[in-house]
């Protein structure tokens, strides 16, 4: 009785109620109870007095406290809905009398088992309470029945059933054989009635991916029935985590635990949820099983085909009559699954879904020719097509509604297998197994890596990856593998991962596909009919019969019967086992217990103390709290001692954390040194920080005074920040003290207020997640959060002593774990918040020797980016710092700029332009050493910049300036007016291939990284040591001088090219026809590129040659084509690299190994092109 005892009288309802619940021992095995709580009239004339003089004490009570006033609806509404409910249920219980009314008090009978044979349980229990409530005493006294249960039944074996006799029938219970999925008796047609079948699914996610649960009914047995079954249809993996279905009133405050927990919490009749308060919310999945509602946490994955799979399971439930949306019809999910209803399903031709109703496959294919042929071919051999049912065939020992249960169970139970077996199929290819002895590797466990997560993500479907990556994260799927490695052998292999194992093998036995090709279509369950008929086998010949009940060796007036009265059992007669009988040897008690415990132990609930690794001691001191015998006196030491352990836990997961992300991040220089994997996956990586993210909201969280929003971690900054304005609006202003005294604090005022105004984020924990991205990106977390905890006297105004954020030591190490961060490069805030609107500042600096204060024309920009550009923006004439606002560019990656040449003086000199992020801080830079202008340098009227990141340090934001801080001057070669092509360094033609080399090699490397992780390939193209640059080199070698005055560009030389191959093709005299397409091709570019509206310059035109080149994989082509071309003999000297056959063919070959991969060009290269 989880509330203690209970008193009532004859006017209200008195009728026995059943639950179930569960002992987690230290060891981390479970032991089930089962009871059944009914009520006894109290015979104590004292306790009936008694119990009248409480009433009257608390009649007087409430009259001092509530005077009433003249009028009673006044009354009513002032006193609120809460007294209100307080006076009539004081007036119910007033009509007490002792001399008129029968007191009831409530009574418990208890069973304990070691394995959950739940409804067996019941019916023992249910006709024991019949035996003291029937007119007629039973055969025998009660001592002889529960003896016989005690003592003389057994455990049937795996695979086989037993039946032995109750007090007024026989009982049977059945037990899986070791093939099959693992024993489970809970009613899952309850579940799905309770709560539909969408939140189930949603519920089931929320358990995979380990968030906080918490369970919330009025009866004890759905808090069990729902816990125990979603738990179930975990298989393979199982709950590693704090699980508690039913949780006493006395440990509420266990709800604190900064820890994943699946918890039960009786509702007490508080039907209104925002009266009740949880101490954290933001990775919390609450489940109000009694009102059919599931609040979920934020960022919730899908389930994979979670469609289908709803649609299969909801074919199940209707035929079995059970509606998918549930019994109770208030809540969306039941106007979503208005779709899956029987008629939809049959006409739902498209992926043969077939309806659980009378109408099965044979009946809609009834009309198929074929299948009537088939028809007459099998019923001349005797055989019918029409679905038979087993049932028939065979006579079931239990009755019908209870081999339905059976039946609805393991479909339920099949489908949700079927789903892993799918997913996992190909696992056991990615499992790393260790190089070194069992032993040895166990003890480094934490270091080590057990499963290749980015080759198995980057090898599954596209839809899957938000679930599975998260998934592959948690705790139960690293037991899961953990468990794999050491149970290597089949002999010593754990029965769960056996049976799981061989349904993976007959998996790849059906499926021809090589293991690596997956695909997202969803595949059905195709064992069930099998696992139907392992159950009824046994439920039809019962392969054991335990002794019957007999008379005991008693004394005389022991075990005498008094109706409706629950005698007091005789301890002397049961508490020694029978001396000898057919089942001694196999049940002595001791040894009973023990051996089946460790059975129970490794089949069925697959829990292997070497492999807990986070938060099993906090289990097991929560399982001893729970069975102490003073629930109510617990002491503030083991309060505070259990408090500790989660303090370590926390910490330690802090580091393991930022150690797991680092490592990743840092990529293949790491593994080199023996850490991790070989790399990271923009998904994996996303997941990490969300995982940080979740650790920080259990940090925060942890012994929090009073909970104020989802977020503990924003509330604590909301704090901080009205703290902060009140004491600046009280200070003086213009204080010399203060301003300098505030100077840090003034940045993590504006970044946190940015934060808070961005109108795309709704939430306070999508405000907590953006605040902790963004800091990640601004290498400022470690320093942001040890400024909000700078408030000692907010921090313990909020927080509990005991808190993890008042744990000075362990905070401090804390922080230095996040300060780590600063080593490597985010984009998480970028990457993730896409459509937010950004502020960026522009700095265009022209040269300051060649002027640019006389500059006329109106000049305008255009910003490119990974997810998008700006468009023309124009820039106010001699203004060359500006700020606009536009939605998130991502990593930025071009500038193009010019001008529209009208004025005197149209000519205008820049060296570089600097393009800042306002709220990440980012900064790039856009060398540019070139003139904009007509007859000046290239002629060109516009260019296309392509820049890069700065690297600055962390200090440079604290800068309160408005322009970008000051960087190095470009580290491109400026090209003046006075500076011609020829006068560059002049490189041998050993480093022109060598830059061509690095170049091109740049480029594959881009193409064999994952997708998610390229870089910008535009800088790899046009950048400084690009493409685009190294093949500059190429032409640029043995150049012959032009004449004085006059500069002569690459482009001269490909114009004349494209003149002598387009005269050859007039005068008819093409060599052969593989040679004119490329002669055609070449001309067809050349003149396109002409004929463009831009007025980009002829090196600008040579740029964007060359990036449609390595586009459609011409490059090669036209350097053979120019190396032949007598133009180049006019243009070149002998020493030129175009002329040495040689080095020419060696070039071909390296740019022909660019053929293999699709080049897609950025919209700002290719602007005014349409080939």
């Amino acid at each position: 009785m989880p509330k203690g005892l209970a008193f009532k009288t004859q006017a209200d309802s008195r009728e026995p109620q059943f639950h179930s619940f569960i002992i987690t021992r230290e060891d981390g095995s479970r032991t089930f109870g089962f009871s059944l709580t009914f009520f006894e009239e109290v015979t104590s004339k004292q306790i009936c007095s008694a119990m009248q003089t409480l009433y009257h004490m608390h009649n007087a009570e409430y009259d001092i406290l509530h005077t009433p006033p003249t009028n009673d609806k006044e009354s009513c509404s002032s006193t609120g809905d809460c007294n209100g409910t307080s006076v009539s249920k004081l007036q119910r219980f007033n009509s007490y009398d002792i001399s008129r009314d029968t007191l009831y008090v409530s009574k418990c009978i208890c069973l304990i088992t070691p394995m959950s044979f739940m409804k067996a349980c019941k019916k023992v229990l249910e006709q024991l309470h019949q035996a003291v409530t029937s007119p007629q005493p039973p055969p025998l006294p009660l001592e002889s029945y529960i003896y016989n249960i005690l003592y003389e039944v057994p455990l049937p074996p795996a695979g086989r059933s037993l039946k032995f006799s109750g007090v007024y029938g026989p009982i049977i219970c059945q037990r899986p054989s070791t093939s099959e999925l693992p024993l489970f008796d809970f009613p899952v047609k309850e579940v799905f009635e309770l709560l539909g079948v969408e939140n189930v699914v949603q519920l089931f996610t929320c358990a995979l991916l380990e968030f906080q649960i918490l369970l919330y009914s009025q009866h004890y047995q759905r808090l069990m029935t729902v816990a125990e079954t979603i738990t179930a249809l975990m298989f393979p993996f199982q709950w590693q985590h704090v699980y508690v279905p039913i949780l006493p009133a006395s440990l509420l405050h266990f709800l604190d635990a900064p820890v994943p927990y699946l918890m039960g919490l009786h509702s007490n009749g508080l039907d209104d949820r925002s009266k009740l308060e949880l101490p954290q919310e933001a990775n919390l999945c609450f489940v109000d099983v009694d009102n059919h509602f599931i609040e979920l946490p934020e960022d919730l994955p899908q389930f994979p085909n979670k469609l289908e799979f709803i649609q299969e399971i909801s074919e199940i439930l209707m035929a079995f009559g059970i509606p998918p949306e549930g019994n109770l019809h208030c809540s969306e999910s039941a106007s979503k699954m208005k779709s899956l209803r029987a008629c939809d399903l049959v006409s739902d031709k498209r992926n043969g879904n077939i309806a659980g109703s009378p109408l099965n496959s044979y009946e809609l294919l009834k009309e198929n020719e074929t299948i009537a042929r088939l028809q007459a071919l099998v019923k001349r051999t005797g055989v019918s097509l029409e679905k038979t049912s087993s049932k028939k065939d065979l006579k079931i020992q239990c009755d019908e509604e209870e081999f339905k249960i059976y039946q609805l169970n393991i479909q339920i139970r099949e489908v949700f297998a079927n789903r892993f077996t799918q997913m996992f199929a190909d696992y056991e290819v990615f499992v790393i197994q260790p190089s070194q002895d069992k032993e040895s590797w166990f003890t480094n466990r934490e270091q080590m890596q057990n499963f290749d997560k980015a080759s198995f993500l980057s090898d599954q479907p596209e839809p899957y990856l938000p679930f599975l990556s998260r998934f592959l994260e948690t705790q139960m799927f690293a037991s899961f593998i953990d468990n794999k490695i050491m149970c290597h052998d089949e002999d010593d292999k754990d029965p769960v991962l056996r049976v799981f194992d061989s349904r993976v093998d007959k998996i790849r036995l059906l499926n021809v596909r090589t293991p690596t090709l997956r695909t997202s279509m969803y595949q059905k369950c195709t064992t069930i009919d099998e696992a139907e008929k392992s159950i009824e086998l046994r439920l039809a010949k019962i392969d054991h019969t335990a002794v019957h009940p007999h008379l005991l060796d008693m004394k005389i007036g022991q075990g005498k019967y008094e109706l409706g009265f629950f005698p007091k059992l005789q301890s002397d007669v049961l508490s020694t086992g029978p001396a000898s009988n057919k089942w001694t040897k196999r049940n002595a008690p001791a040894q009973w217990r023990r051996k089946d415990r460790q059975k129970q132990h490794t089949e069925h609930l697959r829990l292997d103390n070497d492999q807990r690794e986070k938060y099993i001691q906090e289990a097991r001191n929560l399982g001893s709290t729970i069975r102490q015998p003073k629930l109510s006196n617990l002491s503030p030491s083991v309060i505070a001692q259990t408090n500790w352990k989660f303090v370590e836990g926390l910490l330690k997961e802090c580091r393991n954390k930022t150690k797991r992300m680092l490592v990743e991040k840092m990529g293949r220089e790491a593994v080199e040194l023996g850490h991790g994997e070989v790399n990271i996956t923009g998904v994996e990586e996303n997941t990490l920080i969300a995982s940080l993210c979740d650790l920080l909201e259990r940090i925060w969280s942890h012994g929090l005074q009073v909970k104020q929003g989802k977020s503990a971690l924003w509330s604590h900054l909301l704090h901080y920040l009205e703290n902060r304005q009140r004491r600046t609006t009280s200070a003086r202003l213009g204080s010399k003290e203060l301003s300098c005294f505030d100077n840090t604090k003034r940045v993590f005022f504006f970044f946190s207020r940015h934060i808070q105004n961005i109108s795309e984020i709704k939430t306070d924990v999508g405000k907590a997640r953006a605040w902790v991205r963004l800091s990640m990106e601004k290498k400022l977390l470690s320093r942001h959060l040890k400024q909000l905890l700078s408030d000692h006297e907010l921090t313990k105004k909020l927080y509990k002593r005991y808190a993890f954020l008042r744990c000075d030591d362990e905070k401090e190490q804390f922080l230095y774990h996040l300060l780590s961060f600063n080593a490597v490069d985010y984009f998480c805030f970028t990457n993730v918040f896409t459509t937010i609107l950004i502020p960026y500042h522009i700095l265009i600096v022209p040269s300051k020797k060649l002027g640019g204060s006389m500059f006329t024309a109106n000049p305008w920009i255009c910003i490119s980016g990974e997810l998008g550009e700006t468009g023309v923006l124009q820039i106010p004439r001699n203004i060359l710092e500006m700020t606009f606002e536009c939605q998130n560019l991502g990593k930025l990656t071009t500038v193009q700029i010019g001008h529209d040449n009208s004025g005197l003086y149209a000519k205008w000199l820049v060296e570089y332009v600097m393009v800042r992020n306002e709220i990440t801080g980012h900064t790039y830079k856009f060398p540019c050493g070139r003139w904009l202008g007509k007859g000046m340098d290239d002629g060109s009227l516009e260019r296309i910049l392509v820049g890069e990141l700065l690297t600055c340090h962390t200090e440079a934001d604290e800068r309160q300036c408005r322009t970008p801080p000051l960087q190095q001057s470009p580290s491109m070669i400026r090209r003046f007016v006075t500076i011609s092509p020829n006068n560059k360094p002049k490189l041998n033609t050993g480093q022109i291939q060598e830059a061509i080399g690095e170049a091109v090699n740049g480029i594959v490397k881009h193409f064999h990284k994952p997708e998610k992780e390229r870089g910008s390939l535009t800088l790899l193209l046009c950048g400084e040591s690009g493409l685009v640059s190294a093949l500059e080199q190429v032409f640029q070698h043995g150049f012959k001088s032009p004449r004085l005055f006059k500069n002569v560009f690459i482009w001269d030389f490909l114009e004349k090219a494209q003149t002598y191959y387009e005269t050859l093709e007039q005068n008819e005299m093409v060599p052969e026809e593989n040679w004119q397409t490329r002669a055609r091709n070449f001309c067809r570019f050349i003149t396109a590129i002409n004929n463009t509206p831009r007025n980009i310059g002829k090196d600008g035109k040579f740029q964007m040659l060359v990036c449609l080149g390595a586009r459609d994989h011409l490059l090669h082509h036209w350097i053979a084509l120019l190396a032949d071309c007598p133009i180049t003999a006019q243009m070149y000297e002998d020493i030129a690299l175009i002329k040495d056959h040689t080095l020419v063919n060696s070039l071909i070959r390296v740019l022909q190994t660019l053929q293999e991969f699709n080049i897609t060009l950025e919209a700002s290269l290719v602007k005014g092109i349409d080939i």
